[in-house]
């Protein structure tokens, strides 16, 4: 197994780091990298939860940390800290939000979270799968 790829920023708890850890993860895998979308899409939810739901958000920071491999993608969002773990309830068909996490639990292979002194560190892994080349032969 190839060794993962190490890529970690701290960055100001605000809502346009959104859109500057989308670039983090693109400059960190490539945008040639097999995962990189789901991986890019995925990261602008645990990142925009941690600017809104945290303590990140009051003039905080969170932690963004990316390990890749060419088959492999770890992100993990170390936030300011809530008062609560995060939920991955199911939003109403009308709401404007709280699809974040359940998008996470549909696109990854596996997710979670930690707390320590209510500080959230959430996570993520990919995993890409390929098809064996004779079963697309064989029309499967």
């Amino acid at each position: 197994m190839e060794p993962p790829e190490y890529d970690s920023w701290t960055l100001p708890g605000a809502p346009d780091q959104v859109a500057a850890a989308r670039r983090l993860v693109t400059a960190a895998l490539g945008a040639g990298h097999p995962l990189h979308d789901d991986s890019v899409l995925l990261t602008s939810e645990l990142v925009t939860n941690a600017v809104v739901h945290s303590a990140s958000r009051d003039g905080g920071t969170f932690t963004l940390t990316v390990l890749s491999t060419g088959s492999r993608v770890r992100v993990c969002v170390k936030d300011g800290g809530s008062d609560g773990p995060p939920c991955a309830c199911r939003a109403s068909l009308t709401a404007q939000n709280g699809r974040g996490l359940p998008l996470l639990d549909a696109l990854s292979n596996r997710w979670g979270y930690a707390r320590q002194n209510g500080v959230n560190t959430v996570w993520f892994e990919l995993v890409l799968v390929t098809i064996p080349t004779e079963w697309a032969a064989a029309g499967v």
